[in-house]
C-alpha cells in the first residue's frame, strides 16, 4: 500500500481497475476435467490459482483504492502547506515545522519546478538523502533533514558528495532553514553542490508559486472558448411587383416624371394584375413614373 500511495492517486485506481478486471477473468475461467491421471496434478495447481484469483479479485483493487486515497490525501496536505508557507513573507514559518513537514514542502517545491520528485522513504531528522528529483535525464539529490541545525558544517556537504558519487547524480542540495559554515560553502564550491538556507526556500517557494499561477492562467486563456463571429444577415430576396417585357414595335414614350425612356411592364399584384403598362426605365435608382399602356384599337 505505502508503494501505491508514492504513485499519483490516478495511478492507484487504474491499477485497482486492471487487477480486478485480470483476476475476474482467472477465477470465472472453467476448470476442464482430467482426461488422464496425469493432468490431476495440473488441476490442482490451476484450481490453487483460482482460488488465490477468486479473493484476490476483491482484496488488491482494495489495497490499491486505500493507497490512491492516501495518495491523494497527501497532496492535498502538500498544497495546503504549501500555499501557506509560500505566502509568508519571511522565512520564521519554517521554523514551527516537524522534519517531515519540511521535507514534503521542499519536495513540493522542486514539483512546482518541473521536477520530478520521489521521496526516499528513509526516516528520521538527521543526515541521509530524503529526495531524489529528475529532469532532462539527469538525477538531483536533496538532503533536508539538517533543518533545525542553526549552521549546517561541512561533514552534511561531504557525505552527500560521497551519494552523489555512488549514485551517478549529477547535482545535489543541502536545504536548511538555518545557515551554512564557511567550511561547507567552501567545500560546496565547484562541486554542483547547491547550499540552500531558509531565505533561498522561501525564495524558491515564491518563484514556484508564481511558475504554476503564470502556467495556470495561460492554460485557462488557451482553454477558453473562442467568440463566435456574427451571423452575416443574408440579404431577403423579394419578387418584383411587375415582370418586364419585350418592348413593343409602338413609339417608346417618355418618363412623365423625370423624362427617361420608359418599358413595358407586366403587374403581377394589386386591382391590375396581369395588366401590360409603361414603366420608367429609372424605376431602380428610385423613379415610380407610370403610364398606361395604350389599347389595341383593332
Amino acid at each position: 500500500m505505502d508503494l501505491i500511495a508514492m504513485l499519483p492517486w490516478w495511478a492507484g485506481i487504474a491499477l485497482a481497475l486492471t487487477s480486478y478486471m485480470v483476476l475476474h477473468s482467472i477465477a470465472i475461467r472453467p476448470l476442464p476435467a482430467a482426461q488422464s491421471p496425469q493432468q490431476i496434478g495440473q488441476l490442482a495447481t490451476t484450481a490453487i490459482w483460482q482460488g488465490l484469483a477468486t479473493g484476490g479479485q476483491y482484496i488488491l483493487p482494495l489495497i490499491c483504492l486505500a493507497g490512491a486515497a492516501i495518495s491523494a490525501v497527501r497532496k492535498r496536505r502538500r498544497s495546503q502547506l504549501f500555499e501557506t508557507t509560500s505566502a509568508s513573507s519571511s522565512a520564521d514559518a519554517l521554523q514551527n515545522m516537524s522534519w517531515r513537514e519540511f521535507e514534503t514542502l521542499v519536495g513540493e517545491g522542486f514539483r512546482r519546478r518541473g521536477y520530478g520528485v520521489r521521496e526516499t522513504g528513509g526516516g528520521g531528522p538527521d543526515g541521509g538523502v530524503d529526495l531524489v528529483l529528475s529532469k532532462d535525464g539527469e538525477k538531483t539529490l536533496v538532503q533536508c533533514k539538517q533543518w533545525k541545525a542553526f549552521k549546517v558544517g561541512v561533514s552534511t556537504v561531504r557525505e552527500l558528495y560521497g551519494v552523489m558519487a555512488a549514485d551517478g547524480a549529477a547535482a545535489g542540495f543541502v536545504v536548511t532553514s538555518g545557515r551554512f559554515t564557511q567550511e561547507a560553502v567552501a567545500f560546496a564550491a565547484g562541486r554542483n553542490i547547491h547550499l540552500m538556507d531558509g531565505a533561498g526556500l522561501m525564495k524558491l517557494l515564491k518563484e514556484a508559486k508564481a511558475q504554476t499561477g503564470a502556467a495556470s492562467t495561460t492554460k485557462a486563456r488557451t482553454s477558453a472558448p473562442l467568440a463566435s463571429p456574427a451571423p452575416v444577415a443574408e440579404p431577403v430576396k423579394t419578387e418584383p411587383a411587375f415582370d418586364t417585357v419585350p418592348p413593343a414595335a409602338s413609339p417608346i414614350p417618355g418618363c412623365p416624371q423625370c423624362g427617361k425612356a420608359m418599358v413595358q411592364r407586366v403587374a403581377k399584384r394589386g386591382p391590375a394584375a396581369g395588366k401590360a403598362f409603361w414603366g420608367c426605365s429609372a424605376f431602380g435608382a428610385g423613379c415610380r413614373g407610370t403610364r398606361e399602356m395604350a389599347r389595341d384599337k383593332n
